[in-house]
């Protein structure tokens, strides 16, 4: 910032508020494989419309408008933070989510499982297993921006984690060992929640975390991206698809005809599967 310029004050979504950083919203464009003139240009336009008190949320749909007048797949993987909290409200298509993402890992994968613990029954969100490995994963899902988890959350998964432990300690010839247990959100985790999971060897995974392999470096490495974050569906189509039990796009690759319950043209239709395929494929463009 030059002695010329003044500071901005913005809002985040959880209400504190801060100067506008250029450098953070470099790097969200970056992230998503935006050109480097692309990301010059979005920049610029922002500036010249920030004023104090605009939210990161004002920001971000700005942002959002102009990749999208320029048609990149960019736009797509830029709204994948708000594209998975459409995936709501309920937390359940949330829990498909991240038994898909085990299941690229080569985990075999059952969702929403009751087991008996040693004082009370726990259904667990995800059961992930692979050779003599198995993960109990609790999810927990936000569908509202700024809500982080915090070590409330945490405590109460190695409470059950603990729980479940005990029931295999007391007959191991009738219940199952889990070698892991792992929090998974799709928002941010707080400082607090992390230094507890860490300290009990649990494995938090989530927005940004861990640093370099957070939820969304996973889902772009294995091309997980919900098909709420398509720009060429508008939302009643998606609501068809996710009622039908589609979640992601790469199951519209696998299965076009269920794009003909949407009664489209034969053009649109070729607009979503190009899409699809530059947003799955090709990150770069």
């Amino acid at each position: 910032m030059t002695a010329q310029e003044k500071e901005i004050i913005i809002v985040k979504a959880s209400g504190e508020k801060e100067p506008f950083s250029e450098a953070k919203l470099r790097h969200s464009l970056e992230r998503v494989h935006v050109a480097p003139q692309g990301i010059d240009d979005v920049v610029a336009q922002i500036k010249s419309e920030l004023k104090d008190g605009m939210t990161t949320t004002d920001i971000y749909r700005r942002a959002f408008a102009l990749l999208r007048e320029h048609k990149t797949h960019s736009a797509a993987r830029y709204s994948l933070k708000n594209a998975i909290m459409k995936l709501g409200p309920s937390g359940h298509p949330f829990e498909k989510f991240v038994g898909e993402l085990f299941k690229s890992q080569g985990f075999s994968v059952n969702v929403g499982v009751v087991v008996p613990g040693f004082c009370v029954p726990h259904e667990i969100d995800v059961v992930a297993k692979k050779g003599n490995k198995r993960i109990m994963v609790e999810c927990k899902f936000h569908n509202e921006p700024g809500i982080k988890s915090d070590v409330k959350i945490a405590l109460y998964v190695q409470a059950r984690f603990e729980d479940l432990q005990r029931a295999w300690r007391a007959h191991p010839d009738l219940m199952q060992e889990y070698d892991e247990a792992w929090l998974v959100t799709n928002t941010k985790l707080t400082a607090e929640a992390i230094q507890y999971a860490n300290c009990v060897r649990m494995k938090p995974l989530g927005w940004n975390y861990p640093p370099r392999n957070g939820l969304e470096i996973m889902i772009e490495q294995y091309g997980l991206y919900p098909l709420t974050s398509l720009t060429t569906l508008n939302d009643a189509q998606k609501r068809t698809l996710l009622a039908k039990d589609y979640m992601l796009c790469r199951e519209i690759i696998d299965q076009p005809d269920v794009l003909r319950t949407l009664k489209i043209s034969e053009q649109k239709t070729a607009g979503i599967i190009k899409e699809i395929n530059g947003l799955i494929k090709n990150p770069h463009s």
